[in-house]
């Protein structure tokens, strides 16, 4: 039976998915995760950066097995339609049998605002009150919602924009404010959620015990930060092999992953204190396997109540 996103929606909450990512991420550093690289495809659809393409996501862990298919189409926003799309089959470990199909697109945003509020919560500093946001779309607003769910100190919100409207927009619905670039980046945490090919952020900008929690422009050959924000820091992911194969903020600026964030959360390395941090976020399968559960499970004890 296909699970809409409009269900999806109705059944998956942060409250429920944050601790359950949190979770998945500590299985992830101690082995407990049976996750190949994604496999993706250009589309050939456009030249340059409204070229689409296409990745497939398998994973194995626990009971469960999932795939994800995913397409990025930049040139999507200009057109009224979501740039990122994607479906989720959740199958059983035990017999392979299908147990679920969904939209995955509404799982795809959430679970990533899920992953940079686990990060908030493990690498902030607790006196943290200000958060810049440089982007204003979907996922601007949807880690809104997970970062005051961990932080509530997080007051001061700043949102900064190639398009101010944009940003004007957001601000209003987010009892924020639009401000300058590098306002948005002298705040404690600032959350980078844009499509930029080439480095917006510049380390310059940066308060020197700043969490950087970086999620767009995902890529071996994009990067939202520059070399000097990049190599100023100490660097914590999902995975170290994700982040080094597919993030051109990393890749392009040969700096490496200090730590995954599953690492510290278990305890297993420190968490870094009293210094500038970037977490770079790629997205993985593990996330949407757990995201999409969550779902299955939700909407089986509904049916069951019927």
């Amino acid at each position: 039976m296909y699970t809409s996103e409009h269900e999806v929606r109705a059944v998956l909450t942060y409250q429920a998915l944050i601790p359950a990512i949190r979770q998945a991420l500590v299985d992830y550093s101690v082995g407990l995760v049976d996750q190949p690289a994604r496999t993706i495809l250009r589309a050939g659809n456009a030249e340059g950066q409204n070229n689409g393409w296409f990745a497939v996501m398998p994973v194995i862990h626990g009971d469960a097995m999932g795939v994800k298919t995913v397409t990025f189409y930049p040139g999507n926003a200009a057109l009224g339609l979501h740039t990122h799309m994607a479906v989720i089959e959740l199958l059983s470990r035990a017999n392979g049998q299908p147990l679920a199909v969904m939209d995955g697109r509404l799982i795809t945003e959430m679970r990533t605002a899920a992953v940079s509020a686990v990060a908030l919560d493990a690498l902030a500093p607790q006196q943290a009150t200000s958060l810049g946001i440089l982007g204003s779309g979907v996922q601007a607003r949807s880690h809104i919602e997970a970062l005051r769910l961990v932080r509530p100190a997080l007051k001061d919100i700043r949102i900064w924009s190639r398009t101010p409207a944009n940003a004007q927009r957001l601000a209003a619905e987010s009892n924020a404010r639009a401000t300058s670039i590098q306002e948005a980046a002298s705040a404690d945490v600032v959350l980078t959620v844009t499509s930029s090919p080439n480095p917006i952020l510049e380390g310059r900008w940066l308060a020197p015990h700043a969490l950087v929690l970086a999620v767009g422009a995902t890529g071996a050959t994009l990067r939202e930060l520059d070399d000097e924000a990049m190599l100023s820091s100490y660097i914590v992911a999902e995975s170290r092999s994700c982040a080094e194969r597919e993030s051109g903020d990393i890749r392009l600026s040969n700096s490496k992953v200090k730590a995954e964030i599953g690492e510290i959360l278990s305890g297993t390395l420190p968490s870094p204190t009293a210094r500038r941090v970037v977490f770079k976020s790629v997205g993985m399968a593990i996330e949407d396997l757990t995201a999409a559960k969550l779902v299955w499970q939700a909407r089986t004890i509904s049916n069951k109540a019927l």
